[in-house]
């Protein structure tokens, strides 16, 4: 899946789109990729001189690809998109920097209601970055 079609199922563009493409995806699976140019200007105050993307856009894009699952699920309804609503028991083990690509993997473990309950892994080439859990909820688009 690339952009445009990414761009079809959630509302995110740039300079806050942190999904380039997915990989594969199942009805309950995803695996996304996202390129971390350093031209990002995120880079211009978050440790200017030695680069790190902060965790918090790390889970963004597990945020984002989960998104991209649930719309293309159909079980959001029109006019709605996926919010987060709860984020737990978040690990960071490994910095992401300039150059890196990280390869997102967002599963849904269980669905009740309105309420999406899912986990990620991100990792930079086979090692760790973030673990974690998090929670979304359809809500009103307009």
């Amino acid at each position: 899946m690339d952009r445009t079609a990414i761009e079809a199922l959630i509302p995110h563009r740039d300079p806050f789109l942190w999904i380039d493409e997915v990989i594969e995806m199942t009805d309950t699976t995803i695996r996304a990729k996202k390129h971390i140019s350093g031209d990002l200007d995120v880079f211009r105050g978050h440790y200017p001189h030695f680069p790190v993307l902060p965790g918090v856009l790390i889970c963004e894009a597990a945020f984002q690809a989960g998104a991209i699952l649930i719309a293309k699920s159909g079980e959001v309804g029109e006019g709605k998109v996926p919010v987060v609503t709860r984020l737990n028991n978040t690990k960071f083990r490994n910095m992401v920097r300039p150059g890196d690509t990280i390869d997102i993997e967002v599963e849904l473990t269980e669905k009740l209601s309105n309420a999406f309950f899912l986990t990620g892994k991100v990792t930079v080439d086979g090692k760790p970055t973030v673990r974690l859990e998090f929670a979304c909820a359809a809500a009103d688009a307009g």
